[in-house]
């Protein structure tokens, strides 16, 4: 689309920052519609909001598939996931009052963890699996769409019938409806869905330009689609979660994440379907799973985090914050010296 790197870089640039101011008044629009519409700040950031912050990775991801650009769609995809958890440890830097994930403490961010431990597992067993395809889609990706749903039921029953209670203390943030001063319900909801429309089209102007940036610059399509378009497209995940921390909405912040990673497995099973060439999973490079095993044992990380619920750490952030930044740097380094 774009024939010279300096403009590619250009439009690259001016979508991550549209992506990102899109991001901000988002949250503010998500807060109010959570509490008017009376699903509550979890249940929202996991059907609606967790989607909407989705849309530039879907975006780009599908862009990158249909253009049997295999590596580049799967490492975005599944390097977004890895980031998006990060963004908790730096959300938990900048809330100072507590331990997030102790101040954020519910059923239905316990039940996001483990629901996408569960997710992340298929596509990795994929890549395992004879390389069997009906109309060119792998067997386990309907597979990645049936486990989704049944795991949403089972994070909404969690949410109205819910078998296990964190103890409340004096850090413990309910989840309590506000008044707003956003219009009507009408108004809101179509300013809402202007804007996930603009971070949808922002995702794949940014992919068109990262595959420019690729290919005139020769770098490899792991390191362009796991960190740089995967930061990018996750900047909307960033902005919102910091965004709710700093309005008081701590488990809408906490369950977007957790929310948008189990969306990004339907991007994942998105993008096998718009891979016209065979199975994404056998055909891409091995090396994007080691996104998926990252962010599994990042998952399992702050699914301990928030069982234990340390009050205060280190820099009163907690242990699992402090142990999933650790391990991603740890991980991008040796996945970029592994690419040179």
């Amino acid at each position: 689309m774009f024939d010279s790197l300096h403009l590619s870089i250009m439009i690259f640039t001016i979508a991550t920052l549209l992506i990102i101011i899109v991001g901000i008044k988002l949250t503010r629009l998500a807060d109010a519609l959570a509490d008017q519409t009376g699903l509550g700040e979890a249940l929202f950031g996991v059907l609606l909001l967790a989607g909407v912050t989705s849309l530039p990775d879907f975006a780009a991801t599908l862009s990158a598939a249909v253009d049997s650009r295999a590596d580049l769609a799967m490492s975005n995809v599944m390097g977004s996931m890895a980031i998006n958890l990060v963004f908790l440890g730096i959300a938990d830097i900048f809330y100072r009052k507590a331990n997030l994930e102790h101040a954020a403490a519910s059923p239905v961010n316990l039940m996001l963890a483990g629901l996408l431990i569960v997710l992340l597992s298929l596509p990795l067993i994929s890549v395992f699996t004879p390389d069997s395809t009906f109309f060119t889609i792998h067997p386990i990706t309907p597979i990645i769409v049936l486990a989704y749903l049944f795991g949403l039921h089972q994070v909404h029953r969690a949410q109205t019938k819910p078998m296990w209670f964190p103890r409340q203390t004096h850090q413990t943030v309910a989840d309590e409806p506000e008044q707003h001063q956003h219009g009507n319900l009408t108004r809101v909801w179509i300013a809402f869905t202007i804007l996930a429309i603009l971070t949808g089209i922002a995702g794949w102007v940014l992919m068109e330009a990262a595959k420019n940036i690729a290919d005139l610059t020769g770098m490899s399509e792991t390191l362009i689609g796991g960190i740089l378009t995967a930061l990018a497209t996750s900047t909307p995940e960033l902005v919102t979660t910091i965004a709710a921390i700093r309005i008081g909405a701590l488990t809408l912040a906490v369950s977007n994440i957790f929310g948008t990673n189990c969306f990004n497995i339907l991007v994942v099973a998105a993008a096998d379907i718009g891979y016209r060439e065979g199975s994404i999973y056998h055909d891409m490079d091995p090396v994007q799973m080691t996104w998926g095993l990252i962010s599994i044992l990042m998952t399992a990380t702050l699914l301990v985090g928030m069982v234990r619920r340390e009050t205060y750490g280190i820099g009163k952030i907690g242990f699992e914050s402090a142990f999933i930044l650790g391990i991603y740097f740890i991980s991008i380094s040796l996945i970029f010296i592994g690419a040179q």
